[in-house]
């Protein structure tokens, strides 16, 4: 019973095979070989234009990254208050832009607000040299609390992005999850809204060690091999990643991983829906569910064998817990099997 979170999950048999595949022969370093332009040539297919694709061994690296790739000297970036990019990387983002600092923006359901965005710039004014400037707008899909943005929250997002003429980031860790969600292709919900770069995450959805940096407008990247070389990023063996793609993009198996572990999802948050012992805090909407319930019976469903995190409630949401209650967050993924679903719910009555 796994539910600490789909990085948990191991890899994909048919992501392991292509991996030892590859592993026989030669090939050329630093992403020069035959394997890493297919695969770049895969997400131009995705993606439906022509994009420029970096290869990344981790999430943060790529968010942090693309940050970088727009910073501006006193540059400041717009993110929820708690989104990933703010809460869970360490200061990255600050030290590999060297020093772009990150605003908090509210929003309700883990989401940014337009008009507290709006107004959160406005506190930068052109040319004021003290405040610092306006650097990109970044929003997390699926949010930090399971929520996901829909097409026309993005669009009202990047509205705001091309007025303030900013770039629009998109920390894409659970992209897949969001996609099958919503029932969107990659392009529908991204550049297509406005999106101008993408943290395009895989390793929680069946791969080894996949992430890719996403630019729509190569031109947008024409400093991130620099970028990328300086902050160790650059690995010598890139096939090994570039493989991993290759069989997580083939034949839809990315969004057929995604779209059970949102089945699974969807089946742990039935089950407490149905329960006199724990309630649900919000709607999950993808593949992370949030619960309430007695700190007693969290610790006996952990004596049991569940594995789950306790959870920080949002700072909207304070007055969620009564005493002696605790917020949960129970992350289903692509290996999760019904049974220990049924397993939880049984223990948890």
């Amino acid at each position: 019973m796994i539910f600490g979170s789909d990085n948990w999950a191991g890899a994909h048999p048919a992501i392991a095979r292509r991996l030892l595949e590859e592993a026989e022969g030669f090939s050329a370093p630093y992403g020069a070989s035959e394997l890493d332009r297919l695969v770049e040539q895969k997400f131009n297919d995705i993606f439906e234009r022509e994009v420029a694709v970096f290869f990344v061994g981790t999430g943060t690296a790529a968010n942090s990254l693309a940050l970088a790739a727009v910073n501006r000297p006193g540059g400041v970036a717009f993110c929820h208050r708690e989104a990933h990019l703010i809460e869970d990387e360490c200061g990255a983002p600050e030290f590999f832009t060297h020093g772009a600092r990150l605003a908090p923006v509210d929003g309700e359901n883990g989401k940014i607000d337009p008009r507290n965005l709006l107004a959160e710039i406005k506190r930068f004014p052109p040319g004021f040299v003290h405040t610092g400037q306006p650097m990109a707008i970044s929003i997390t899909q699926a949010t930090e609390i399971g929520t996901l943005y829909r097409p026309d929250e993005i669009m009202a997002i990047a509205k705001i992005a091309e007025d303030m003429q900013l770039p629009l980031h998109m920390d894409g860790a659970r992209f897949a999850n969001a996609l099958v969600a919503l029932n969107c292709s990659p392009a529908a919900l991204s550049w297509k809204l406005g999106v101008d770069i993408v943290s395009f995450g895989a390793t929680k959805n069946g791969c080894w060690c996949a992430e890719a940096l996403v630019f729509m407008r190569p031109d947008m990247a024409r400093d991130l091999p620099f970028i990328r070389k300086r902050a160790a990023q650059l690995f010598s063996k890139t096939r090994f990643i570039a493989s991993q793609f290759d069989a997580y993009l083939a034949d839809g198996l990315w969004l057929e991983l995604a779209r059970h572990a949102n089945d699974m999802g969807r089946c742990l948050q039935n089950g407490i829906r149905s329960s006199r012992h724990a309630r649900l805090a919000w709607e999950a909407e993808a593949n992370e569910v949030f619960c309430i319930m007695d700190k007693g019976r969290a610790d006996d469903l952990k004596r049991q064998g569940a594995v789950f995190y306790a959870w920080n409630p949002p700072h909207s949401g304070q007055a969620l817990l009564g005493e002696n209650e605790v917020l949960l967050r129970l992350v289903a993924s692509f290996a999760t099997q019904a049974g220990q679903v049924d397993r939880f719910i049984e223990i948890l009555g």
